[in-house]
């Protein structure tokens, strides 16, 4: 069949139902941990007894260790996730971060907090690599870029999770409650991954484990390829290098880089630009609230277009959209009109980067697909730490909060120009047999 957005029956769409809700809820608490730092910044600034003496510049540090760690995650995921597989890179991935968050609640000094915040950072890095790999094998192709905003859409998910807590519960249980709350994986994720995760079959016929794929087929009613793909002579990182993906990977690298910069540089100095500008603690959280609310919305309308007409256009135009919003936020329009520009700023920058997921994971064939991730997931995270330090050192400054939108309009527009350059590649072409997978077995 090459319809390949039909449904081998109701096991299959179940199956591919349990994968997403679990891909998804894993990226949330990526979200959660981007968030609720900066939901914390002004309470660990202005007060020395939690950490020790915290200035903006060392804020900015300390919000990039955790993304350095992000980066190294996202890069050891890449250089084994497509050789080890996607189920076990998953598994490991959300133990680690768990115990990394509920380390982190116990931290007494500004080394350890920083330390554990690198740390968790780690397995971060291995959630977001894997999770677009993990949609893109199970998917059909025609809903894949819905599937992966969904997913990705986890991220201002957990972005407003970490609002609305922060908002409710930061005088209650303070800053130590509010990242044990980002433990809680260990719990609610981790037992329900190790029953409703099955391994890849794209990722096992790729790795010549033909009866292994059959097995899941017949297990979870995902369908096989009706052709199995020939071994790739280069797996990895390495395949990255080939005439093939050279000149993609790198700008696919970059427009991650301009996304990620956005994404980090906003959520961690919004709260602070908004309190200085007059607004009380609850007030300044809400625009960080709307900021992720309106790049949820927004991620999942702009991947509707992205399955209909390809998500390059889509990703240029929203990357636009941020640098408009930006520059409006500049202008001085009373708070409801501030709101509105803030939620487009959501969708141009939080939104943009769950959609450059979806673009990345679904450029590369399946022995390269987690190291593309990996890669863009990785570099990007450069961009992620110039964000908060950039913020930190304009805000250490004594500049006005205007600068810092201009400089982030303007990296908006240089991502929108990177898309517009990044050349076709054509994924695998084996189509998935939607027959039952009884069938497959039963030959």
């Amino acid at each position: 069949m090459t319809d390949t957005t039909t449904w081998a029956g109701a096991r299959h769409r179940r199956s591919v139902t349990w994968i997403v809700a679990l891909a998804a809820l894993a990226i949330v608490f990526d979200g959660y941990d981007l968030v609720v730092y900066g939901t914390i910044v002004p309470t660990l600034m202005a007060d020395p007894t939690q950490i020790g003496e915290v200035s903006a510049q060392q804020a900015g540090v300390l919000g990039s260790y955790a993304l350095v760690g992000v980066m190294v995650g996202a890069l050891v995921t890449g250089a084994f996730g497509d050789r080890v597989g996607r189920r076990k890179t998953m598994l490991v991935n959300i133990v680690w971060f768990s115990v990394g968050m509920g380390a982190t609640a116990t931290s007494t000094s500004v080394t350890s907090f920083g330390i554990l915040r690198l740390l968790t950072g780690i397995g971060v890095g291995g959630l977001v690599a894997t999770a677009g790999a993990v949609v893109a094998e199970f998917a059909p192709a025609g809903k894949r870029n819905l599937y992966n905003a969904i997913v990705y859409s986890g991220v201002p998910a957990g972005g407003v999770l970490a609002s609305l807590l922060a908002i409710g519960l930061r005088d209650v249980i303070g800053w130590r409650g509010l990242f044990w709350i980002g433990a809680l994986p260990l719990l609610i994720l981790l037992p329900l991954a190790l029953t409703k995760l099955p391994e890849s079959p794209q990722w096992l016929l790729s790795r010549g484990r033909r009866e292994d794929a059959t097995a899941v087929s017949e297990k979870f009613g995902i369908p096989l390829p009706t052709e199995t793909p020939a071994p790739a002579e280069k797996v990895g990182f390495a395949a990255l290098a080939t005439r093939r993906y050279a000149v993609g990977t790198a700008l696919l690298g970059l427009m991650s880089f301009a996304g990620l910069l956005l994404t980090y540089g906003l959520n961690t100095w919004l709260p602070k630009i908004m309190a200085d500008a007059g607004y009380d603690a609850k007030g300044s959280l809400s625009f960080l609230l709307v900021l992720n609310g309106g790049a949820i919305v927004g991620g999942l309308i702009a991947s509707r277009f992205a399955d209909r007409s390809g998500p390059q256009r889509v990703i240029a135009t929203t990357f636009v959209l941020a640098a408009l919003s930006l520059v409006l936020l500049t202008v001085g329009f009373p708070p409801s009109v501030l709101m509105i520009a803030v939620a487009v700023a959501g969708v141009g920058t939080i939104g943009t980067q769950v959609l450059v997921y979806g673009f990345v994971s679904n450029y590369y064939e399946t022995s390269a697909r987690a190291a593309g991730v990996a890669w863009c997931a990785g570099f990007g995270r450069l961009g992620g730490i110039v964000g908060p330090l950039v913020g930190g050192l304009l805000i250490g400054a004594g500049l006005s909060n205007d600068v810092n939108f201009h400089i982030f309009a303007v990296i908006a527009v240089a991502g929108a120009l990177v898309t517009i350059l990044v050349p076709a590649s054509r994924t695998d072409t084996t189509v998935p047999d939607t027959r039952p997978a009884r069938a497959t077995v039963d030959v």
